[in-house]
């Protein structure tokens, strides 16, 4: 029998090594992409689902959720991370051109539907998160909002006797208040889109100016 040349074991162990790793992260992406994808639908449901269910659901261990999220708030930073990525990248098909407050309109009401889709992830991530966190998640929808009020206000229709940052978090606040208000029962989450349209449009709108009807 042939004698194995000196530091061949030592060679293939090494070469076996890179596998190894490589499918030790593929696990780890899979199992991160699952407990997400549980995570997300749990909260969807439920704002309040612990990290029991969203394991479960998952179909892991809570070691190994808690191995990839160190807490259910980093877990929640998460989840809402990734609703806003996927809301912006479906935000991109809005119509954000035009006259500036049906502009606007439009983009509320693109953005209420995801909103109120969504509004027991963002309810759980208020639950848990900083207000600024939640705001900094919020940046790209922000900035849409952002280029509709200084396109607004170049063209005289929107109040510039206010700062645009405060106009832009009236429209963030007025839109979580809807939140709120739907979840309390306080506000037909069927009419809400209007009615945040018309509330902005009349807080909005310059000063000696009709105030528009928001676009059906």
């Amino acid at each position: 029998m042939a004698a194995t040349p000196r530091g061949a074991g030592d060679r293939s162990r090494s070469a076996q090594r890179p596998a190894a790793q490589a499918e030790r992260r593929a696990d780890a992406r899979r199992n991160i992409r699952s407990i997400l994808d549980a995570a997300q639908l749990c909260l969807a449901r439920d704002a309040d689902a612990s990290v029991a269910d969203i394991a479960k659901a998952a179909g892991v261990g809570r070691v190994t959720l808690y191995g990839h999220f160190k807490t259910r708030a980093d877990l929640v930073d998460a989840v809402l991370t990734r609703t806003m990525e996927q809301s912006d990248a479906a935000l991109d098909a809005t119509d954000t051109t035009g006259d500036p407050c049906q502009a606007l309109t439009r983009l509320v009401g693109a953005s209420w539907q995801i909103v109120h889709q969504f509004h027991s992830v963002l309810q759980a991530a208020q639950r848990e998160l900083p207000p600024e966190r939640i705001l900094a998640v919020h940046d790209r929808t922000l900035q849409r909002v952002q280029a509709i009020i200084d396109r607004g206000r170049r063209a005289g229709a929107f109040r510039d006797d206010l700062p645009a940052r405060w106009l832009v978090t009236t429209v963030f606040s007025l839109m979580h208040a809807a939140v709120e208000d739907t979840a309390a029962g306080r506000l037909d989450a069927d009419d809400a889109a209007r009615v945040i349209s018309a509330t902005l449009l009349a807080a909005l709108t310059a000063p000696g100016r009709a105030v528009p009807t928001p676009a059906p």
